[in-house]
């Protein structure tokens, strides 16, 4: 359930009140979140070969893209998972979560073989063990000023959450939309397996102020995160990651235990090269 205004601010007050004290640093972040990256962004979308360039870089997991229209969202089937699987197992990097980035082009809000794919989905994460499916709202599907498509969202994810709810998978939610809109489709649905998926640059560049937003929606209403600068290294961009960082601790914030690494990388730049700064970038702000 989201926070009232008057929590928030006593949350933020408490919050701001033990980061300047020093109270909370990295050394209470006992659980540790692991940190992997969008396949996608490695260059390697919905490929088995994403797991050798994770590997390479350091990184403990990889969020795999369901697939695309042109080859029918082929994580669906059984001889696919399993190429996926024997990568996952050869390299040592782990399967941490799913996406359909194809809804940026073939709209949840409007398109109908979309709602098949997301009902398929929820059969795949738990194929893989994993419990978080990330629901794209970019492009064609951007809910910004279209309150008819969330109304159609808001249908559609209360015909499929039912399903998510029992198979224990979480559908996040990413979008340009602040915290309170995210909410206001949330208790709509009105089921658990229903989250947002963070994205601290979507957001800023949405015109939010995501410390605010982070410490609005709390730390159980966010279930995964992408740690993103779009076209530079992260902490040389216009974000504030250490206060970021720093906000995330503070909020004893795990989610479902991964944060991935997507897009900061430099036009022109080595994606290896890049993808190794952030992870020690990250590693150094969270104290890993």
């Amino acid at each position: 359930m989201a926070i009232n205004r008057r929590q928030w601010i006593k949350q933020s007050a408490l919050i701001l009140s033990l980061l300047n004290t020093g109270f909370l640093s990295a050394k209470n972040n006992v659980e540790k979140v692991r940190i992997g990256a969008c396949d996608w962004s490695l260059g390697k979308s919905s490929d088995p070969k994403s797991f050798d360039v994770a590997k390479s870089i350091g990184l403990q997991g990889v969020q795999l893209n369901l697939g695309s229209e042109s080859n029918n969202m082929h994580l669906r089937e059984y001889a696919v998972q399993q190429s996926f699987k024997d990568a996952s197992n050869q390299t040592g990097v782990a399967i941490a979560s799913l996406a359909i980035a194809e809804l940026n082009k073939v709209p949840y809000k409007s398109e109908a073989k979309t709602e098949r794919w997301v009902w398929d989905s929820i059969d795949v994460a738990k194929a893989f063990d994993v419990n978080v499916i990330l629901l794209a709202f970019f492009g064609k599907n951007d809910l910004r000023n279209d309150e008819p498509g969330k109304k159609e969202v808001v249908r559609r994810l209360k015909m499929v959450a039912p399903k998510a709810e029992k198979l224990g998978i979480t559908l996040g939610i990413e979008s340009y939309l602040s915290a309170e809109e995210h909410m206001d489709i949330i208790q709509q649905v009105g089921s658990k397996s229903i989250k947002v998926y963070y994205d601290f640059r979507n957001s800023a560049d949405a015109g939010y102020d995501v410390i605010k937003e982070i410490q609005w929606l709390g730390k159980d209403m966010i279930c995964e995160l992408h740690m993103k600068e779009n076209g530079f290294l992260l902490g040389k961009g216009t974000l504030d990651w250490t206060k970021i960082c720093q906000t995330l601790l503070a909020m004893e914030y795990f989610g479902n235990g991964w944060m991935h690494i997507e897009g900061a990388t430099p036009k022109d730049a080595d994606v290896i090269r890049s993808y190794k700064h952030n992870l020690d970038f990250l590693k150094k702000n969270f104290g890993y």
